[in-house]
């Protein structure tokens, strides 16, 4: 059966969507918590305001895709199709999402939490982290490379586990390095 195509249409405070290709699209204050959006498709599409947590993204394609203002708890955005995977994210909760080993290259993330967000085995390079708290958020096997720290706070990473060459931190942000060590920067 042909999934059915959505093209610049906007969605407000809708709770469902059917599997489908939206293309150019705009949800604003939507509320698709636990829903299966599998094998969809968002092409160039905006969320604001929505609530995503713990949605279900198997095989679903993201193509140059904003959420901004959004709940995305417990996401497990490594379910979606790779192919093409664009993402950036604005002032939304990613806490409890996972990333495992997905290719991230340059992605943005702008004032996010991303408590217990796991990122292990990702490709990180070029990626920024403005203003984002990543207590407690995990990144093992990690491709860091030129990645921009300088004003996230609450990290722990490892530069034995990680690739960190170019990362760009603060003074400040040094301890989130060094904690691993049990050394005390005052």
């Amino acid at each position: 059966m042909a999934k059915k195509y959505h093209s610049d249409k906007d969605y407000t405070d809708v709770t469902a969507l059917a599997t489908g290709h939206y293309e150019n699209c705009r949800f604003e204050g939507c509320r698709l918590t636990k829903s299966k959006l599998n094998e969809s498709l968002f092409e160039n599409c905006t969320f604001s305001n929505c609530d995503l947590s713990n949605a279900k993204l198997k095989e679903t394609g993201l193509q140059g895709v904003n959420f901004k203002d959004c709940k995305l708890i417990g996401v497990h955005f490594e379910d979606t199709k790779e192919f093409g995977f664009n993402v950036k994210f604005r002032d939304s909760n990613l806490e409890l999402a996972s990333f495992n080993d997905r290719k991230l290259k340059g992605i943005s993330f702008k004032r996010c939490k991303l408590i217990e967000t796991d990122f292990r085995g990702c490709n990180l390079q070029d990626a920024t982290f403005a203003e984002c708290d990543l207590e407690r958020a995990v990144f093992e096997r990690t491709d860091l490379r030129k990645a921009d720290f300088r004003t996230a706070f609450n990290f722990q990473i490892s530069p034995e586990e990680n690739r960190l060459r170019g990362t760009k931190f603060s003074r400040a942000g040094l301890e989130g390095l060094l904690q691993e060590y049990g050394l005390v920067v005052e």
